[in-house]
């Protein structure tokens, strides 16, 4: 249950050079990228039970896809792999 622990707790984000404008988006990166503006659009309103079962099962599905999209990747871009065509 770590990945949806909230890592925006006890955050500071400092305005430098009185820039508001560079501070709040800043902030809106960290929290979009944490899932809080996620939540939010989904608590506006009530979400029924069968949308939350096809909306869990499609960010299950899309965390294994990633996972091993980014395996392969990796994979591929392996510095020390064996050269698959010798002599070309």
């Amino acid at each position: 249950m770590m990945g949806q622990h909230a890592k925006f707790i006890a955050r500071t984000v400092f305005v430098q050079n009185n820039d508001i404008e560079q501070a709040c988006r800043v902030i809106n990166r960290i929290m979009g990228s944490e899932g809080w503006f996620d939540q939010f659009r989904r608590t506006r309103r009530y979400e029924k039970p069968y949308m939350a079962r096809r909306r869990i099962n499609f960010e299950k599905c899309k965390a294994i896809y990633n996972e091993d999209m980014n395996r392969k990747i990796q994979f591929v871009l392996r510095a020390n792999r064996v050269d698959p065509f010798p002599g070309c």
